[in-house]
């Protein structure tokens, strides 16, 4: 599932030039590993750049931003993109019910986050990628939208 959602998220829209201070970009970083932590769902929502975004993938992004119920994120960091990612990021991507689907925010980086989570029945570890794009002088996640 979480390579679902880094191809999803990996596969939409260009960057821009990135202007967030280093003082947002911690800010950023903080607050995800907070709520995820907390499975703070809602201050989770308040990440995401839900405008002209299509209703099945906020329902998707919120799911996956949950993430594991005994998840713990072991390391967390915004990095640019590079030319791949940003390849990646122009071409439009086939989304729920097979429609052509666009980000609706352009990404200027990428969180990184390695989770591990443990539980009676063993553990596991995990890495995913998502785009973080600016809107408003805020960091935030853009949910995709359809292609028009």
């Amino acid at each position: 599932m979480h390579k679902f959602l880094t191809v999803l998220l990996l596969g939409f829209a260009s960057a821009l030039a990135f202007a967030a201070t280093p003082e947002q970009e911690k800010q950023f970083v903080d607050t995800y590993k907070k709520a995820y932590e907390a499975k703070d769902a809602k201050t989770l929502g308040t990440l995401l750049y839900t405008k002209g975004a299509d209703p099945q993938a906020v329902e998707f992004y919120k799911m996956m931003m949950a993430g594991d119920p005994n998840g713990k994120i072991v390391s967390i960091k915004l990095e640019p993109l590079t030319a791949e990612d940003k390849a990646r990021a122009s071409k439009p991507m086939q989304g729920p019910g097979g429609k052509s689907m666009v980000l609706t925010l352009a990404p200027v980086k990428k969180l990184m986050i390695k989770t591990e989570s443990k539980s009676k029945d063993g553990s596991s570890s995990g890495t995913s990628e998502v785009f973080v794009g600016e809107a408003d002088g805020k960091l935030l996640i853009p949910v995709p939208g359809s292609a028009k």
